[in-house]
């Protein structure tokens, strides 16, 4: 049996189907995936996230040490309640994990981990931390129910209406903490909203105080759709250890300034940032058929490989993210179960606040 986050009975209730994900029975739907995805575009959908991994870094050395650990730069969060997306990265620049990391106080900063790489993300983080000044500490205690959607903000201040001017008043990509809580304005589906961590005791009252306004409990299937929709990466398929952060559509997450800030992977970036390589792309297959991870894909200066790919419930089509050779040109082949199919190359995200994208950044080739 898997673990199971402290909101499982609630999900059991609901008529969940429940499969593993990473050793945790999750939900991946409540009866219809694609109500899901489009509840969330058109309103407000909440998922468990309870199994994501939340790591406390306290100490007097923490702003020094996460400007070695990670590949952006904790320096551009020039006050408390900032939040930072970042790749932390290997030697050789492969990609450990993505992550988000919060500015809580100058001595105490909060990073949200992958489910899947938590325990190797935990002795890599401590076997760096090992010189400086740093506390580190994995908060088991801690569930996360991440609130997505139009009008997410508005439904979530009235279900938690004692903190509704603090969550009303939180910029994108910030950060509050109170009563032991959390309340980040980050999500992971290309929509408005908050990922609110609190204690794991609290969460129950919270979800059933959630769906009370009207917010759908959504599962797995829907959050990779809506992920993929708006171009988001997800480590194990477009990003992992054997690819940099430059051949996998997050070099913008890579802060090479200052020159003399060294950080793990950075010798090896510099190398990568020399030569031609790959990208990664966005594929909107052209003719009927649904592109997956694994798919071959030939482009005119060489061959590639679709890394994620699903049917985009917004646009009523195929998509896909893609790795390929550097200028692969306006339009591409997948192998799909042995026949070639004709994909358009265009540059994610693929839906930006619930509409299609593509259409006037289709010439542009990444």
């Amino acid at each position: 049996m898997g673990q199971k986050t402290p909101l499982y009975g609630l999900h059991v209730a609901a008529g969940a189907k429940i499969i593993d994900f990473g050793g945790w029975e999750l939900p991946l739907h409540y009866g219809s995936q694609i109500e899901e995805h489009h509840a969330v575009r058109g309103g407000a959908g909440m998922f468990d996230v309870s199994h994501m991994g939340v790591i406390d870094l306290r100490g007097s050395g923490v702003r020094e040490f996460l400007r070695l650990l990670l590949a952006n730069d904790v320096r551009k969060l020039v006050r408390p309640g900032k939040a930072l997306y970042s790749c932390m990265l290997r030697d050789d620049g492969g990609v450990l994990d993505d992550l988000i990391v919060y500015y809580l106080t100058d001595s105490w900063y909060r990073l949200v981990v992958n489910a899947a790489t938590r325990s190797k993300d935990l002795l890599w983080i401590r076997s760096v931390a090992g010189t400086f000044d740093v506390l580190v500490t994995e908060r088991a205690d801690l569930s996360m129910i991440a609130v997505q959607g139009p009008q997410a903000r508005d439904l979530t201040a009235s279900a938690l209406a004692p903190h509704r001017d603090a969550l009303l008043g939180l910029e994108r990509f910030a950060v509050t903490a109170f009563d032991g809580w959390c309340a980040a304005r980050t999500g992971y589906t290309g929509e408005d909203g908050f990922e609110l961590t609190m204690p794991a005791a609290d969460a129950p009252r919270v979800w059933e105080a959630l769906r009370a306004q009207g917010i759908a409990p959504a599962g797995l299937g829907a959050r990779d759709t809506l992920r993929l929709e708006a171009g988001l990466a997800l480590y194990g398929n477009d990003l992992d250890e054997a690819h940099h952060p430059l051949e996998s559509g997050v070099a913008w997450t890579v802060a090479f300034d200052p020159p003399d800030r060294d950080f793990i992977g950075r010798p090896a970036l510099e190398a990568a940032r020399r030569g031609a390589g790959c990208v990664l792309v966005g594929l909107l297959l052209e003719e009927r058929g649904v592109l997956r991870a694994h798919q071959p894909v030939l482009a005119a200066n060489g061959a590639g490989v679709v890394t994620s790919g699903t049917f985009a419930p917004t646009l009523g089509s195929s998509i896909a993210l893609a790795r390929v050779p550097a200028q692969p040109g306006e339009r591409v082949q997948v192998d799909v179960r042995g026949r070639l199919l004709a994909a358009r190359v265009v540059r994610p995200p693929f839906v930006r606040h619930g509409k299609a994208t593509f259409i006037a950044d289709a010439a542009e080739t990444p």
